[in-house]
């Protein structure tokens, strides 16, 4: 007997290398990874984008077959881009990396490239995506978090 093809191969590999990175992380190994910074939240808010993207999908073709499903991933789906707009938060509080312009930090100017543009553009599309398919009551505060796109 044979068992039937993985169908989630890489999903499944992202999911074990997001595993193996925490307990990297709370072990303290020599080998750990380096403490939480900018580059670090940065890699962290692409994944939650991608999970967000993924439920996004999901929703919609489980959706029409088994609404009460949906309704669920749904909900899973705003909360991931919740906790995607939470990380980019805290991207944004962190201090600029040693060297760094530190021109994000200034209101007045837009950061100059990477990592502090690309966040800020996937937080940006993220957070339209979620808003044409999502209430702004859907949209409660999370811990104190607005909706507001940064």
């Amino acid at each position: 007997m044979t068992s039937p093809p993985d169908a989630s191969p890489y999903l499944r590999a992202a999911t074990a290398g997001l595993r193996h990175h925490a307990r990297a992380l709370t072990k303290g190994s020599p080998t750990a990874p380096r403490p939480a910074d900018r580059a670090h939240l940065d890699t962290l808010h692409a994944h939650l984008t991608v999970l967000h993207q993924l439920l996004d999908q999901l929703t919609e073709q489980i959706r029409p077959p088994h609404p009460t499903a949906g309704r669920q991933l749904a909900a899973a789906h705003t909360r991931i881009w919740q906790a995607g707009a939470a990380v980019h938060d805290a991207f944004h509080t962190l201090p600029a990396t040693p060297g760094g312009s530190g021109s994000d930090c200034d209101p007045e100017r837009l950061p100059e490239g990477p990592p502090v543009l690309t966040v800020c553009q996937r937080h940006l599309t993220a957070g339209h995506a979620i808003r044409r398919k999502t209430t702004p009551a859907s949209l409660t505060p999370l811990h104190g978090h607005t909706t507001h796109a940064s």
